[in-house]
């Protein structure tokens, strides 16, 4: 049996600093990603986890529906909108290229399986700047997104509270989840489903999208929003488990 192909864009950063030694500094650049937690849960499974980083995003991410339709679901998380829809081609030399945002959409409608997750470049994001709301991904989302900074930090912790325990997406995980330390604040459409919600917010969220499906996670899929608390949590693993066969709809 073939494999679920699970895609995830972003979770990557490059961080430079500049150090003081009193007369002296240098500078160091660092690059990170944030996919430590999640790659360990797909390891010796039936699922394929590919990652591309978001500095590869905006050329490698597929422009063609023959190549998004290779994978069974795609995730979204802390990667803006303008990675996907400034392909270098247009951004730096003013040519056409397809509107990706448009085409996942489309491939969703079609089949696919769509999550995504947040973050400070998820849904709003900081400053407004993810700016996904008003695109074609708010068009399948089970949320609306808010037109502002749509971040609630909660570095006391903020308890999330299962809504649909019979939910496919939150089988065998309980009720009594870890603390996160944040998340997007975001509006549920009428026609969506809540699974979880955290201070009263949408956490998880589900809805069905023509052929496809869609699914949104409200907070990170690992530090800071999402601590080591949680991500080191059994329910961690069956929550993306069962969030990945849920949306290529084997469950």
């Amino acid at each position: 049996m073939a494999k679920t192909k699970f895609l995830l864009a972003g979770e990557s950063w490059v961080s430079n600093s500049t150090h003081y030694k009193g007369w002296d500094f240098f500078s160091s650049t660092m690059y990170e990603t944030g996919v430590e937690y999640l790659e360990k849960v797909f390891h010796n499974t039936d699922v394929e986890f590919i990652h591309m980083p978001g500095h590869l995003a905006a050329t490698k991410f597929p422009m063609k529906m023959e190549d998004l339709q290779q994978y069974d679901v795609i995730a979204l998380s802390d990667l803006g909108a303008n990675t996907l829809l400034l392909h270098p081609d247009t951004w730096v030399g003013g040519k056409s290229t397809p509107n990706r945002l448009k085409l996942l959409a489309e491939w969703v409608r079609n089949g696919g399986g769509l999550l995504m997750c947040g973050g400070y470049y998820s849904f709003a994001g900081i400053y407004g700047a993810a700016k996904y709301y008003r695109s074609p991904i708010e068009d399948i989302l089970p949320v609306n997104i808010y037109t502002f900074d749509d971040r609630i930090e909660t570095p006391e912790g903020a308890k999330p509270e299962v809504i649909d325990a019979g939910h496919p997406v939150v089988t065998g995980m309980g009720e009594d989840w870890p603390q996160l330390l944040g998340f997007n604040e975001l509006m549920l459409k009428p026609d969506a489903h809540l699974i979880a919600k955290v201070a009263d917010y949408p956490l998880l969220a589900a809805m069905q999208v023509d052929k496809g499906r869609s699914l949104i996670w409200a907070s990170d899929i690992g530090p800071h929003w999402c601590p080591a608390s949680f991500a080191e949590w059994d329910g961690y693993a069956r929550l993306w488990q069962n969030v990945v066969k849920w949306l290529s709809n084997k469950g």
